[in-house]
């Protein structure tokens, strides 16, 4: 391979999947990825990784391993398929195709946004586009996020500074107010902040929507800053609520998501209004898009039964805590990992096929290293509002994440 520049590639490092990098390739490695956040550049790295083939701690060859692992799978009473990150939607949906032969239970990332999955099954979304945001809002209320730190460039490149149709002026034309609830603060530069404590922010999005509704509402002073923003959003032509749809080790009240779609479906009577749930990276939103699709349900699937039924309550960590696992296959990268996920991994035997898979902290019987999506893997990954893009590789491994685990498929039985 010689030196060369990839433009339009498309980077996995947070929800934004933000697909204008350019990566700059010398000698083998990547020495640069134009555009990048300081996120995007650490997960391109320089291209690097492990590209080893492992069974119970020794090397072995590619066949040995996909061997090894077909033998735990096919020998597993109630396995489990775990889709972790850096993997395309094309590996996902093999993947899927594994949990199916196998009678097994499947679970992804997707699982780490739980509570927005169900709010939105419960109550349906009021959501948009990036570009639709970028083009259209006038006021962006962060509710209880400051996105430059998980999502670096949201704001320069979707819901702050861009020029849109309406916000020729970019960020001179709208208006940002931080809602901060306890210590999860919006923006620093917020035109306007309202502060809501803890325990009374589902009441205040509830308060803010009978507002927004016209019905009348009390004089406590504790609602008083909610029921201004919420008039205030009423007289705007294109509102949009962005909040994180993972609030990572923070408990949340689990009615904040719902409480804050029903806010939005209220907003599009008297104005425009949407909902943008942040997601992180590692294409978790395709793993959402490809189980949804594949069999009618988000995350924590289970085929059992001879077919797909839906267990939201009972995750991947829930069955590894309470012994109903006795095997697991992981497809992706072992790093991105929920913590509670790969303690539970420690328990039983283990396959894993991804990008640094050797790397696990759990002790895999069988890891086999494979390239990067994005970065040494083709395919298509899902960008956090649910818009498929194409991954340009600019570097090659010695094995695809997608033909390994379609070889593994191969051999389970049927």
């Amino acid at each position: 391979m010689t030196d060369r520049t990839v433009a339009n590639a498309t980077c996995l490092g947070c929800g934004c999947t933000c697909d204008d990098i350019t990566v700059v390739v010398k000698q083998d490695h990547i020495a640069e990825a134009r555009n990048a956040c300081a996120l995007g550049a650490a997960w391109f790295g320089d291209g690097s990784g492990p590209a080893e083939t492992r069974v119970n701690g020794r090397a072995a060859s590619l066949e040995q391993a996909l061997t090894e692992g077909a033998r735990i799978l096919n020998g597993a009473r109630h396995p489990l398929v775990y889709l972790a990150g850096d993997i395309s939607s094309e590996t996902q949906r093999e993947a899927v195709a594994i949990a199916d032969r196998l009678h097994a239970a499947i679970d992804s990332l997707a699982a780490t946004a739980a509570p927005a999955v169900l709010a939105a099954q419960r109550r349906g979304r009021a959501g948009a586009t990036l570009g639709e945001i970028r083009q259209r809002a006038d006021l962006v209320v962060f509710w209880a996020v400051d996105p430059s730190g998980r999502y670096p460039r949201y704001g320069s490149r979707y819901a702050v500074d861009p020029r849109g149709v309406a916000a020729p002026q970019g960020r001179q034309s709208r208006t940002l107010v931080a809602v901060d609830v306890g210590e999860n603060l919006g923006p620093a530069d917020a035109n306007g902040r309202v502060a809501i404590a803890p325990g009374d922010e589902v009441d205040s999005l509830e308060v803010m929507r009978a507002t927004v509704q016209g019905r009348a509402v009390g004089e406590d002073a504790r609602f008083r800053p909610a029921v201004e923003l919420a008039r205030r959003m009423t007289g705007v032509r294109y509102v949009v609520i962005v909040a994180d749809g993972e609030p990572g080790v923070t408990p949340v009240d689990p009615a904040r998501a719902e409480a804050l779609v029903t806010l939005a479906q209220a907003l599009n009577g008297p104005t425009r209004c949407a909902l943008s749930t942040l997601r992180g990276g590692g294409n978790r939103s395709g793993a959402d898009a490809v189980l949804t699709w594949q069999t009618g349900f988000p995350f924590a699937v289970d085929f059992a039964r001879g077919y797909p039924s839906y267990q939201p309550q009972a995750g991947a960590a829930t069955l590894l805590g309470g012994g109903d696992v006795d095997a697991a296959l992981v497809v992706g990268t072992p790093a991105t990992l929920p913590v509670s996920v790969a303690t539970g991994l420690a328990r039983v035997r283990s396959v894993v096929i991804g990008a640094r898979a050797s790397a696990a902290t759990f002790q895999p019987a069988v890891t086999i290293d494979t390239g990067l999506a994005g970065v040494h893997e083709g395919g298509t990954a899902f960008r956090m509002d649910d818009v498929p893009l194409p991954l340009r590789p600019a570097l090659e491994a010695p094995h695809g994440a997608l033909v390994t685990v379609r070889a593994l498929r191969e051999r389970l039985r049927t």
